[in-house]
């Protein structure tokens, strides 16, 4: 086989490039996974996940320099000292905003997955079939019952805890032992589902954090450092994970540095024969084939580099017959909720720093109920004590202040909703004729925003959160919404959709470009709605499901 040649091209190393390059290896494939930044090695590139805030310059925290330097960053919580590399810096890849958007990418090998949230969550019955029900954009071309085996084998691979609740709307998985609910959440829940006549409930939010050794990775450490890399692959990350696994089979070419430029079309074949990298480093290009291509380069990129390809065929790019490529950008709209104090648990405290919260369920929309705007939202939160860092205003100094700052503060309990955004065919992604990036490629303008199901669905999500620990019992509740701007869930989806008809969808059901069968996009982009729930689980396994059926495709000759 030439150095140039492989049976597969997976662009893209985060959390879907990271499945595809394991789930193509370990079936006996050659493959080139592709990623446009640096390389990060598990542990030995993890350089503040072990240091003490005293030993970092500015104790972790954003500069004025940073913060002038980094404009979108600086946005968010992203912006801190001990990971900048770890996100892209917009002098290098900017893109231009039509109307109001966050977007934060990390560019390096494992991209996200050493960055994410790590919720964990299935997508239900309902979230597949209410396209359909309601009349909204297209169907999705799969159900749930199609997708549940794929739920299951990234689970018990990835590592999710969590706890077997028994909700439709949010179903079980194979989780590993829970994280324990601390004694103020133990008592809200058991509240709150009273209260609700048993139709709110709150569990345990399911990470993708281990609670038990796995596959050569020990069980999270209760460290809450996740974002600075786990050096005890105490969560799922390609570096911890996928990558070590792919790596075993002696099947994998690993490739840094190598922006993808567009994929090689053969209009005879209608077939891609490869891909067109340049070198990030060197400005050098060069061509590498396959017989599959895999495009997991996050939702937006995948779709750019769709956009940039055949272009001598359709000037808009390889699967925009359909008219749909870069359509439907949909994310998770939250920052709103309400936060409440809980009295009596002044002699009670917690164990550690547990690395998740607790989830609400969505309970809107449901079983008859109907809103004035459609589908809905969950939360996430947590109740804690707060610690020395706290202020106490009446005893501001001296040996009284030291004395109360050694006890833990008062018990709070807070919770944040994230709902859904519709697919909205006028949310748009699409490349700038004006604007290009440091190697003279084109960036992509954002052209997205909520609307008024969503404006609608808000109202519920901030009063929602007061009523429910109002009945709680919890003191001094109040509401927030400290506004949101598209993009900041850092959940963008939607732009190379699935559907069952080539006229109105880029993807068919099992992930192929419908004007290129040996192109696979298993990332974000491929998504027809975006449902409450946290998306990762489903590109994990949708892109397993998605290797599988180009493997047995491959065999067949039929790619």
């Amino acid at each position: 086989m030439a150095d140039n040649s492989y049976d597969a091209i997976v662009v893209g190393s985060g959390i879907s490039g990271g499945w595809a390059a394991k789930e193509l290896t370990e079936k006996g494939l050659k493959v080139l996974l592709l990623e446009r930044g640096q390389n990060v090695e598990h542990v030995k590139d993890y350089k503040t996940a072990t240091q003490a805030p005293w030993e970092i310059p500015h104790r972790g925290r954003r500069t004025v320099e940073m913060t002038e330097n980094h404009p979108n960053l600086r946005r968010d919580y992203v912006l801190n000292e001990q990971n900048l590399d770890w996100w892209a810096h917009e002098s290098d890849s900017p893109y231009v905003e039509k109307k109001p958007f966050t977007w934060f990418r990390g560019y390096q090998v494992g991209g996200r997955s050493l960055l994410w949230g790590r919720q964990s969550y299935r997508l239900a019955d309902v979230d597949f079939e209410a396209n359909l029900k309601e009349g909204i954009a297209i169907d999705w071309p799969i159900r749930y019952k199609d997708i549940a085996p794929w739920y299951s084998y990234v689970e018990k691979f990835a590592g999710i805890s969590g706890n077997k609740d028994g909700l439709a709307i949010l179903p079980d998985g194979d989780f590993q032992p829970p994280m324990p609910l601390n004694c103020v959440e133990k008592d809200v829940a058991e509240r709150v589902k009273k209260a609700f006549d048993n139709k709110r409930h709150i569990i345990i939010g399911r990470p993708a954090n281990i609670t038990q050794p796995l596959e050569g990775r020990v069980q999270c450490q209760y460290r809450n450092k996740c974002w600075l890399g786990c050096p005890f692959g105490g969560y799922f990350s390609t570096q911890s994970s996928t990558l070590p696994a792919a790596m075993k089979t002696g099947n994998l070419t690993l490739r840094p540095w190598s922006i993808v430029t567009k994929l090689m079309y053969d209009k005879d074949s209608k077939k891609a024969t490869g891909v067109e990298v340049l070198d990030a480093e060197t400005n050098e290009t060069y061509e590498f084939n396959a017989k599959i291509v895999f495009l997991c380069a996050s939702a937006f990129n995948s779709t750019a580099i769709l956009m940039r390809s055949a272009t001598d065929i359709w000037p808009d790019g390889l699967g925009s017959s359909s008219g749909e490529l870069g359509h439907n950008v949909m994310d998770h709209h939250f920052r709103l909720g309400a936060n409440g104090i809980a009295e009596g648990y002044e002699d009670k405290y917690y164990f550690g720093r547990r690395p998740t919260g607790i989830y609400i369920p969505r309970f809107r929309n449901l079983d008859g109920e109907k809103r004035d705007y459609l589908r809905g939202f969950g939360y996430q939160g947590a109740a804690s004590r707060s610690g020395w860092s706290r202020n106490v205003a009446e005893m501001n100094f001296g040996a009284q202040l030291k004395e109360t700052l050694s006890e833990p503060g008062p018990w709070s309990m807070g919770i944040t909703a994230f709902g859904e955004i519709l697919p909205y065919h006028e949310n748009t992604i699409k490349l700038s004729k004006d604007v290009k990036d440091k190697w003279g490629l084109s960036v992509l303008e954002m052209n997205a925003e909520i609307k008024e199901n969503e404006k609608k669905m808000r109202v519920d999500m901030m009063n929602d959160a007061a009523e429910m620990l109002e009945a709680a019992g919890l003191k001094n509740v109040n509401t927030f919404d400290a506004g949101y701007t598209f993009g900041q869930g850092i959940h963008e989806m939607g732009t190379a959709r699935m559907g069952r008809d080539p006229k109105t969808s880029v993807l068919n059901g099992n992930n192929q470009v419908w004007d290129a069968k040996n192109v696979f996009v298993t990332d974000g982009a491929f998504m027809t709605s975006a449902a409450a729930q946290n998306p990762s689980l489903t590109y994990m396994a949708m892109t397993a499901r998605a290797a599988d059926f180009a493997v047995n495709e491959l065999k067949k000759g039929n790619l």
